[in-house]
């Protein structure tokens, strides 16, 4: 067996610039050095044995000049020692040597110091030699009883672990720990006590643990975590003890150890599905939220409770306790936030509704008061979104909710502001009793808004759903207030000129009209009177706006002004009334084409808004009633489509989601009754704690593709070639945030390579956690080696390097082999995600880099390749299926996907198929890609070239 495939349990870092000691050089300072020389010594044989040397003539003079001294740190490195080196012959008997170690090993046993003997009993549990520790046994045993705590803890493990290697040395080992554990008091070492006899023998634990069940709540929390274990494994193993134990695990909830509260209620879970045991857990996860600080806990907790809602008995016992989730929000932490607004979205019913309304509009409100914070507007986008699925969910909390968002439309944040808009347009199109109010507040803040966006808008909504005479007109004289005193170009020639002073605005120049009740013009002037300091803050939004270049929004109000134009030429008969209302429109367009025209505006007006415009004009001066049926009617139909569309989305996701929840059970289902199950039959269910400890050391175990390719096989990559002196072959293993390769290497040579090691390097994002430690390799002979590579982020990372070795007795210099590149595939970090739409404009419109890849496929069918893409690059597709069916001879897709380290990626795919080149002609198009960064659009590029071209149909 070579060096490298015994057992480890020390890890030495090993300084590799140094040249190996000789064996006499290190017998010297053995010998007849000071305690310093004979400890750096010492350490030099350790690592030389490490790397595969024997180094038999040194044992007895270690016995001898090493052994007998008393310095602490010699001490300790002869533990090392003692633990690597080879204590047997060839053919598997003990040196005699040994004898003599054994006995200075009783001496520590019984030594004074309790750093000493606590120090041999943890060696002694790495000792797999019966011969060794027998005659030690009397010692070990006399230790129990030392006064110090580190000593008894410590001769707890080695009886446990001598108990569990070699029974007959120890045969009363249960029974002995027992009394023990009845009569000690230190924590840690009742920890140590108990934990063995768990593994040991589970019937003296529990027995132990019914006559202190009472107690359980004053132990220490390490001890209440081994109590917590024991019972799972217990009612897991044998569910009629449930009954007795399950009041303990409710008694730890109330412990005062976050940790243990954790693992209690997660073990009352799988004990009892009793609304009452599901709540007790569920406000105890809340609990431990709320209290703990550290934020990577409270998102482990949520997502216990998002698994807890996952199960549909569950869920109708967490919506009781919604409030109790909300309580949450008082986390600083977006993420958390987040979570915990989903996750009360997802339970609130028509019982809790009320009360969750009343509590969001609260958290709205204060996000209004605080200082501004970079996450305060990304929070409240995140309210208001909650607070629209409520009202769309439950119409009768609408009415409560729009008020209060609608004060935000004049909010600085526009992306806030915009999901407001967003909400009150659906609102005011489906809830027919609630439109004379939105249009009321709408009209309340329409001078307020601040943003182009929101303001383009709010000029559509009230142009859409103005109804009355009265309306109209206050939009009209809202429309006046914003764009001030007209024509604008006069005005603001006679401002720049300096004939116009702010004073003097009231009476010169021609001023605001507003039409009353009878038809007639009334004069008004309010925005103009004003005298502001700054030249800009003089303007009026729509002016400013307007002379900023920005004519889409004017545009906007074109279309606006014909509606109600159109609608108050219907509502009123007066032919004097309906002109004057008409030719007050049509001046409005007049004065801004003129302006747009002028050179005072920053950019001049596109063509496009400039035929908008024209549009309107001529559509008000002729009002056929084709038009007015457009304008007023087919506008609004559109929307509807939309809504209507939108909406039977996001049923058919629910539909999904809840088709994934739902556990189908056939009618001829065998029913498996946990009474009547078999002891053996019950460790095919799953170990909680033994699934935990899996995923925390990054071994669980995945469930294999069906296709052979996607087995392990398909991960091992060959290094180098089969003639080469050293073959080499690497399984890449791939974890979350790091890379676990697990090489192969094979001596191909009749020599023996001393110092064989494995060097490597990396390119991109990756990490070489630590440097593979030397080998010696037999001829003929192989051995494993691991290295850890730690990845920060998504990119095509190559992993290369090389094998040099030794050859022993050559006198020539080191031999290298040269490694294959190992080429990490991007696609174990990226996941399918979603996000809305303007959240995909607006990431596009930000992120710098961009890749553009050209469609080079043989395959034929626009939809088969989009598949073909979302497949191989892990990407979703955020274009709804609806908008995609039919053929047309091309397609536009948006993708989406995120990777674990939160990098968003987005792709928008333009394809056509040339019919001109025959039905069998290939796809053509282009991909263009968007991250933030270089790596992760040049890497997702890289992988559609790939496997857009190893496709074949």
């Amino acid at each position: 067996m070579t060096a490298a495939e015994n057992v480890c349990y020390t890890l030495i870092n090993v300084p590799m610039d140094s040249e190996p000691p000789s064996e006499i050089s290190l017998k010297n300072d053995l010998e007849k050095g000071d305690v310093k020389s004979k400890t750096e010594a010492l350490k030099k044989v350790i690592i030389m044995i490490l790397n595969g040397e024997k180094l038999p003539g040194l044992l007895m003079t270690i016995i001898r000049f090493v052994l007998p001294l008393q310095d602490h740190t010699i001490k300790k490195l002869l533990l090392v020692f003692w633990e690597i080196v080879p204590k047997t012959t060839p053919d598997g008997r003990l040196l005699h040597e040994m004898i003599l170690v054994c006995d200075a090993y009783r001496k520590d046993l019984q030594h004074p110091n309790e750093f000493i003997r606590g120090s041999t009993l943890r060696f002694l549990c790495k000792l797999k030699e019966a011969e060794l520790l027998e005659p030690l046994m009397p010692a070990i045993r006399a230790c129990l009883e030392h006064r110090h705590s580190y000593v008894r803890r410590n001769a707890v493990l080695a009886i446990y672990t001598i108990y569990r290697n070699f029974e007959h040395l120890i045969p009363d080992a249960p029974e002995l720990i027992h009394d023990f554990l009845v009569n000690e008091k230190d924590a840690s070492c009742k920890r140590n006590a108990f934990m063995m006899l768990i593994h040991a023998d589970q019937d003296r634990a529990l027995d132990y643990l019914s006559t202190c069940i009472d107690q359980v709540q004053t132990f220490g929390d390490i001890l209440q975590l081994v109590i917590v274990e024991l019972i799972y494994k217990v009612c897991h193993a044998n569910p009629s003890e449930r009954a007795r134990f399950i009041r303990c695990i409710y008694n730890l909830l109330q412990s005062s150890s976050p940790a243990v509260k954790y693992e209690a209620a997660g073990t009352l879970v799988t004990l009892s599905s009793a609304p009452t045991a599901i709540k007790a857990a569920a406000q105890c996860y809340i609990d431990l939220i709320i209290k703990e600080s550290d934020n990577n806990v409270k998102l482990i907790v949520l997502d216990r409770l998002i698994e807890l809602k996952e199960h549909p008995a569950h869920e109708r016992v967490l919506q009781d306790l919604v409030m109790d989730i909300l309580r949450v929000l008082s986390t600083p932490d977006l993420e958390v936030r987040k979570k915990t607004l989903q996750l009360a979205l997802d339970l609130v019913s028509s019982r809790n509704v009320e009360e969750l309304v009343i509590v969001l509009k609260k958290e709205v409100i204060k996000t209004n008061n605080v200082s501004e914070h970079e996450d305060t507007d990304k929070y409240r986008q995140l309210l208001v979104r909650t607070l629209h699925s409520c009202s769309v969910r439950f119409p009768d909390m609408a009415a409560n909710v729009i008020p209060v968002l609608m004060e935000f439309l004049s909010d600085n944040n526009e992306a806030a502001a915009a999901d407001v808009l967003e909400f009150v347009r659906e609102a005011i199109q489906r809830f027919d009793n609630l439109r004379m109010l939105i249009v009321e507040k709408m009209l309340e803040v329409f001078h307020a808004i601040k943003s182009v966006k929101i303001y383009r808008g709010a000029l559509w909504i009230l142009g859409e759903y103005c109804s009355t005479k009265e309306d109209i007109q206050s939009v009209m004289t809202e429309v006046r207030r914003s764009l001030g005193e007209i024509p604008i170009v006069e005005s603001e020639i006679k401002k720049e000129a300096g004939e116009l002073k702010p004073e003097e605005e009231i009476t010169v120049g021609p001023v605001q009209k507003l039409v009353t009740e009878m038809g007639t013009y009334a004069t008004q002037s309010a925005l103009s009177s004003s005298r502001p300091t700054k030249k800009e803050e003089e303007r009026p939004p729509l002016r400013a706006f307007l002379l900023d270049g920005d004519f889409f929004v004017a545009a906007s109000l074109a279309t606006t002004l014909t509606k109600i134009a159109l609608r108050y030429v219907a509502l009123v008969q007066e032919k004097k009334k309906q002109n004057s209302f008409v030719a007050e429109a049509m001046l409005l367009m007049a004065t801004i084409l003129h302006l747009g025209k002028s050179s005072l505006p920053k950019k001049p007006i596109t063509d496009d808004d400039v035929d908008r415009i024209s549009l309107c004009l001529k559509v008000l001066s002729e009002c056929s009633p084709l038009m007015n049926d457009i304008f007023n009617k087919e506008c609004r139909q559109s929307l509807s489509h939309m809504l209507s569309a939108k909406l039977e989305e996001e049923k058919l996701s629910q539909k999904k989601e809840s088709e994934k929840r739902n556990v189908t059970v056939q009618p001829d289902d065998p029913i498996s009754f946990m009474q009547l199950t078999a002891k053996n039959e019950m460790n095919c269910k799953e170990d909680q704690f033994q699934l935990s400890l899996l995923a925390a050391m990054g071994n669980t175990q995945r469930k294999e593709a069906a296709d052979p390719l996607a087995s392990k096989l398909n991960k091992v990559t060959q290094l180098t070639g089969f003639s080469d002196p050293v073959y080499a072959e690497a399984y890449v293993h791939v974890n979350q945030y790091d890379i676990v390769l697990d090489v192969l290497v094979v001596n191909q040579t009749s020599d023996t390579l001393q110092n064989c090691t494995l060097e490597l390097a990396t390119l991109g994002d990756l990490k070489l956690v630590e440097k593979p430690s030397p080998l010696t390799l037999a001829p003929h002979d192989f051995a494993n080696i691991k290295a850890n590579v730690k990845v920060a982020s998504t990119e095509n990372g190559i992993i290369f390097g090389n094998i040099v070795y030794d050859v022993s007795g050559a006198a020539s210099d080191r031999n290298c082999v040269v490694l294959s590149d190992i080429h990490i595939d991007i696609m174990d970090y990226i996941q399918p995600a979603t996000c809305t739409d303007a959240e995909f404009r607006q990431m596009w419109a930000e992120f710098e880099w961009e890749n553009k890849v050209t469609v080079n496929t043989n395959i034929i069918d626009l939809n088969d390749y989009l598949q073909h893409i979302l497949k191989s690059t892990n990407m979703k597709c955020l274009t709804p299926e609806k908008a995609l069916s039919g053929y047309c001879g091309f397609m536009a897709a948006n993708l989406y996907a995120r990777s674990i380290f939160g990098e968003d990626a987005l792709a928008n795919v333009s394809i056509e198929k040339p019919i001109q080149q025959g039905p069998e002609a290939p796809v053509t198009g282009h991909i263009r890609i968007r991250a933030k960064s270089q790596g992760m659009a040049l890497s997702l590029g890289d992988k559609i070239n790939l496997s857009q071209k190893k496709t074949s149909i």
